[in-house]
């Protein structure tokens, strides 16, 4: 298997070429770790180590944060058209590199290369230019009476990513905090690193002082921990799983700081009686199965009349035999390699009790697809007859497998689409807008999509109940990054 797309330069050539593999960016510098422990970074295709990258310690933690504590001052103050200036820099360095980096999710994480130059690129650059864009005329200072209402940069700002979208969580995090002139320490997934040191190089070639951000490698238990509990860190936000975010809430609550999460989920798909089956069925197999369902919002419950199982069932099966399964660097294929052997083992462990259980499998199945002997690659799989009671309806899977849940009311549907403890996002198809709307209005989540509408990176994302708390994208993702201060009697008259 070849190790890049189209005869270009493997990233892991450019970073070598530049000396920055085994190193941190820190104060503005690259730096060697301070610890001696390295993890290996697995291409998910081949199951292959293509590089080692340090795992950083709590002096490595404590560098990075004095860095940023030091650069916080200076940045706060900046203009917010000089922040903007920079993140237009920024986007422009990201765009320029964006095969790159496109090149280098693929190697890291198993993403088709389809799909990494389609969305996981562009759409991480998307929050970049949307932070810019907020700036052009967000009010830092609103009047009400004499009293002046100020929002300020909350401080230096920890941010934890994770390994399923490396770059899009990095920019939907990292944009906003600088935009709100927060300094930042970045720690990203171990098991995808590559993507943030070349993020972390478009930082350097934007011209960002010195300290404003930082990067260290590690793992939850030794840099993330580090990070939550740092008396110097003002605030901490963490993309990944429930248990990481108890975690991480559990060892910032010594020192009060901000925590914003956002965590797992089990998002439904309600449709409707009068949906139009032929687009709402094969449209939702492709959302359940956007990156290999490893991403925590795709809508894996998909809640159907129980009348019209026998269709969505036939149209479910149609619209998984599109899927190409493969080698990511294959323009052919649709869908590459689970990210890691955990969430690999997780995902058969998931089809196995969905199996034993008696849902009713209708495509896919445990192992890997025919032909392919190596590779995280996993059969894109489809439950009907689930029960919500079900495992496989209640737990995260991670991976290409839909269940179908049939209902026989509207009112039953809501009630499904709510059994569950999480609520991140959530889908609603049909016909008829004033009931499309009334079911919306009743799930418990932070984003519902109604027939399929285009991504907005300005809408807010997050979740309700074990999902998380705070919001990401747009205005109210800045606003997490902001404390607010009342100022009595600034607008006295003279």
């Amino acid at each position: 298997m070849k190790l890049t797309a189209g005869g270009a330069a493997s990233p892991l050539t450019h970073l070598a070429d530049n000396g920055h593999l085994g190193l941190f960016y820190i104060g503005g510098h690259w730096v060697s770790p301070k610890g001696a422990a390295y993890a290996d970074v697995v291409n998910p295709a081949t199951e292959e180590i293509i590089a080692r990258v340090p795992l950083g310690n709590s002096a490595d933690v404590d560098a990075a944060v004095s860095a940023a504590r030091r650069a916080f001052p200076s940045w706060s103050r900046t203009q917010p058209g000089e922040r903007a200036a920079l993140l237009e820099r920024l986007q422009q360095q990201l765009e320029a590199q964006s095969e790159c980096i496109a090149q280098c999710l693929s190697l890291e994480m198993g993403a088709a290369i389809t799909y990494a130059r389609s969305a996981q690129v562009p759409l991480a650059i998307a929050h970049v230019k949307a932070a810019r864009e907020i700036l052009s005329d967000f009010r830092f200072i609103e009047r009400r009476g004499q009293t002046a209402i100020a929002r300020e940069a909350i401080g230096v700002c920890a941010l934890i990513t994770p390994w399923n979208w490396p770059l899009y969580q990095i920019t939907a995090k990292v944009a906003p905090a600088l935009a709100a002139g927060c300094t930042v320490v970045l720690k990203p997934s171990e098991l995808s690193p590559l993507s943030a040191l070349l993020f972390a190089e478009a930082i350097e070639q934007a011209g960002f002082p010195d300290g404003v951000f930082n990067l260290v490698h590690g793992n939850g238990p030794d840099v993330g921990a580090a990070l939550a509990s740092h008396p110097d860190v003002d605030m901490i936000s963490i993309t990944g799983s429930t248990r990481a975010g108890i975690a991480v809430a559990q060892a910032a609550a010594a020192t009060v700081k901000r925590v914003a999460q956002e965590l797992g989920g089990k998002s439904p798909n309600v449709i409707l009686p009068d949906a139009d089956l032929a687009r709402a069925v094969p449209s939702g197999v492709a959302a359940s199965f956007r990156n290999l369902g490893q991403s925590c919002s795709a809508p894996t419950r998909m809640i159907v009349p129980r009348a019209r199982l026998a269709e969505v069932e036939a149209l479910a099966v149609r619209a998984a035999a599109g899927i190409v399964v493969g080698d990511p660097f294959q323009e052919t294929v649709t869908h590459g390699a689970i990210a890691n052997r955990a969430q690999f083992d997780r995902i058969q462990t998931m089809i196995g009790a969905a199996i034993a259980e008696g849902a009713k499998l209708l495509v896919g199945g445990p192992g890997r697809p025919d032909g392919l002997k190596a590779g995280f690659f996993v059969k894109p799989t489809i439950f009907s007859d689930v029960r919500t009671d079900m495992r496989i309806a209640q737990d995260e899977v991670f991976g290409p497998v839909l269940c179908i849940l049939p209902y026989d009311t509207v009112e039953e549907a809501i009630a499904i689409a709510n059994d569950t403890v999480y609520g991140l996002g959530a889908h609603v198809q049909g016909s008829d807008m004033d009931l499309v709307r009334h079911v919306a209005s009743q799930i418990r989540s932070g984003q519902v999509h109604l027939n399929y509408p285009v991504w907005d990176p300005h809408a807010p994302f997050g979740g309700y109940k074990q999902s998380g708390n705070g919001r990401e994208y747009g205005l109210e993702g800045m606003l997490e990054y902001l404390e607010v201060k009342s100022v009595l009697g600034y607008y006295q008259d003279a």
